[in-house]
């Protein structure tokens, strides 16, 4: 797959007549938002290349003052007006897919400005921000998708530097920004977590962690064939704890928590997590077990910036009890720890 830039559509692109085009997006726009709980395009572009339709990207490229979004959060659109992700609070999308819509039919960019201070005054933000969103048509969707999963696959972080007067974009390992006139977007792998244990927070946390964007991979010694039910595993691991901690790769996007009730299979777990890049490394017990975990690992070597990254007694502090809410704790643990995407203006 080639890393050059892609050109933007010339003038040769087809134009779509005012009959051929899809009804405006404001008209068909959606009674409920569900596009903003797609946090995770690429298996959206992916369906919309299948199926032969061609797509534009919106991308928050600039904020002055408040906004609901980060800086590089993007939307998909698709020549059916069909809608995934968001780049506001609602305000507004349906305003960015008729102009993606647009953007389609044309074949040109545009920079679209929304907020306190812009031009368009039927459009504002409630929090008082002013925001700059890029739309560019994808002028070879398939090959953009497939250059994403590649990455995906490797478990590589990749930049992708657009061209904000052409729309022109370059694939490029991840790096400091050094372009000019560009905006650079990085897809981080998805972030992955390691769960060790068979007991009912086990079975929540492997439940609820696919709903927060996580691949989840279990380790379960001597379990019994089938993984546990009502859950989407990316890998399910039946070995002993020794042999199946030798084949996980872990990554700084990967988290690893322990829940065997075990101190010294805890222990194990902590010590090969620790010596990893993994960004967070969590354990279940009671403070005084912490305490005790932490003696150990200080006696193996590790420090105070490697007992940084422990998240035990397992959890953020909301009085949790039941285990679907423990697994809620932890969760957002790894979401005040997990690193973001980033960009670059």
């Amino acid at each position: 797959m080639s890393d050059k830039i892609t050109p933007f559509p010339d003038s040769s692109t087809r134009r779509v007549e005012p009959a051929e085009r899809p009804r405006a997006a404001l008209d068909d726009w959606p009674a409920w938002p569900t596009y903003g709980l797609v946090d995770d395009l690429l298996p959206i572009l992916e369906r919309w290349a299948d199926a032969g339709r061609r797509v534009a990207i919106a991308t928050l490229v600039d904020i002055r003052g408040s906004s609901p979004r980060p800086l590089g959060s993007e939307m998909a659109i698709s020549d059916a007006g069909q809608v995934a992700g968001y780049v506001s609070g609602g305000c507004v999308e349906a305003a960015v897919a008729t102009q993606a819509l647009e953007v389609l039919a044309t074949g040109r960019p545009v920079m679209l400005d929304y907020g306190a201070g812009s031009p368009v005054l039927d459009v504002q933000l409630t929090c008082g921000g002013r925001i700059g969103i890029f739309v560019r048509a994808i002028a070879d969707i398939e090959a953009y998708a497939a250059r994403l999963r590649e990455a995906r696959r490797a478990r590589q972080t990749l930049d992708v530097r657009i061209d904000l007067e052409s729309g022109a974009h370059r694939f490029q390992p991840a790096g400091p920004d050094i372009g000019q006139g560009g905006f650079t977007k990085r897809y981080r792998p998805v972030p992955r977590l390691v769960v060790v244990g068979s007991d009912p927070v086990t079975l929540a946390l492997c439940q609820a962690a696919p709903l927060f964007g996580y691949e989840v991979v279990l380790l379960r010694p001597y379990g019994p064939t089938a993984p546990p039910p009502e859950t989407r595993l990316c890998h399910y691991d039946t070995r002993p704890l020794a042999r199946a901690l030798d084949a996980l790769k872990l990554d700084a996007s990967s988290a690893v928590y322990t829940l065997t009730h075990d101190m010294d299979d805890d222990h194990t777990v902590l010590c090969r997590a620790l010596a990893s890049p993994a960004f967070c490394v969590g354990a279940l017990g009671s403070r005084h077990k912490a305490d005790e975990r932490a003696q150990r690992l200080r006696a193996e070597g590790y420090g105070d910036t490697d007992l940084a990254r422990l998240d035990t007694p397992a959890g953020l502090d909301i009085g949790a009890r039941e285990p679907r809410e423990i697994a809620l704790s932890m969760l957002a643990a790894l979401v005040e720890r997990c690193p973001r995407e980033t960009a670059f203006a």
